[in-house]
């Protein structure tokens, strides 16, 4: 009977400012879970439910590999509230006051930011369109797109869009609609910002494969280096999103992410 109860797959539930991740640790013989899996798992009237889902497996060169995918079960090369959870998580298993974390995008560089904040390097932008990717040469920060918006890569495509008031935006029409846009091959997440000042953006979200989310670290990067390119604030700025406030800081080695974590629960998958 202890046997019954207990098999199965064993995951965490985790969010960063309500950006929520089941998160399954691959790193003792585990099996990952297939795409089927995953897209059941993340239904959150007959499942877990979450925004992404993220598996730990071991590295040689790193202290861990992460992988993401979305909650339709297609992979992302990104996910930053994801890996900031996650460092957390394995500091205060290790006592390692940083870390190095291998993702499909990069290395990424976690450190211990005290008063329980979590902070992450995402890795420079990627500004080249091919490499985004888009679909043919445009200016990238002025997309041929109504509403003159700009395409900027963190390890997955972002479209971002400049708006006076955010939420005069229909976000359950307007995401889906520029997800699928022909100019991004593989789909995209979609940024709404409204602009405070020139330290300041407020943002709501539309991430490929899941729909709007409360919190998006990819997402906060991706707006905050639109701006700060089109000269609308510094690259230093606070983003605040549905759940929460991010802090954004790009600098020459990347573009630096802080914000809380939170470890939500233990379960175990039997579906």
């Amino acid at each position: 009977m202890e046997h019954a109860r207990t098999s199965g797959l064993p995951f965490m539930k985790m969010h960063g400012l309500g950006n929520d991740f089941v998160v399954i640790d691959l790193r003792h013989g585990i099996g990952a879970p297939g795409a089927a899996t995953i897209a059941a798992m993340a239904d959150r009237h007959r499942g877990v439910g979450f925004d992404q889902l993220a598996t730990i497996e071991t590295d040689a060169d790193s202290d861990a590999r992460l992988v993401f995918f979305n909650a339709d079960g297609s992979r992302s090369a990104a996910c930053g509230n994801a890996t900031r959870c996650i460092a957390r998580f394995l500091m205060e298993g290790s006592g390692a006051a940083s870390l190095r974390l291998r993702t499909d995008h990069a290395v990424l560089v976690a450190e211990d930011a005290v008063d329980g904040l979590t902070r992450v390097n995402m890795g420079p932008p990627v500004l080249d369109w091919r490499q985004i990717p888009l679909a043919r040469e445009v200016d990238i920060d002025h997309l041929p797109i109504d509403g003159d918006a700009a395409a900027t890569g963190m390890g997955n495509p972002h479209l971002t869009f400049f708006v006076e008031d955010a939420d005069s935006i229909d976000l359950g029409r307007f995401g889906p609609e520029y997800e699928h846009h022909a100019l991004y091959p593989e789909r995209t997440n979609v940024e709404i910002v409204q602009v405070i000042s020139d330290s300041e953006i407020r943002l709501r979200i539309w991430e490929r494969g899941t729909g709007p989310t409360l919190a998006s670290g990819s997402c906060s990067c991706a707006a905050a280096v639109a701006a700060a390119r089109r000269g609308l604030t510094g690259r230093e700025v606070t983003v605040h999103v549905p759940g929460g406030t991010l802090q954004i800081d790009w600098r020459d080695d990347g573009v630096w992410m802080t914000g809380p974590t939170a470890y939500v629960f233990d379960g175990v998958w039997r579906g």
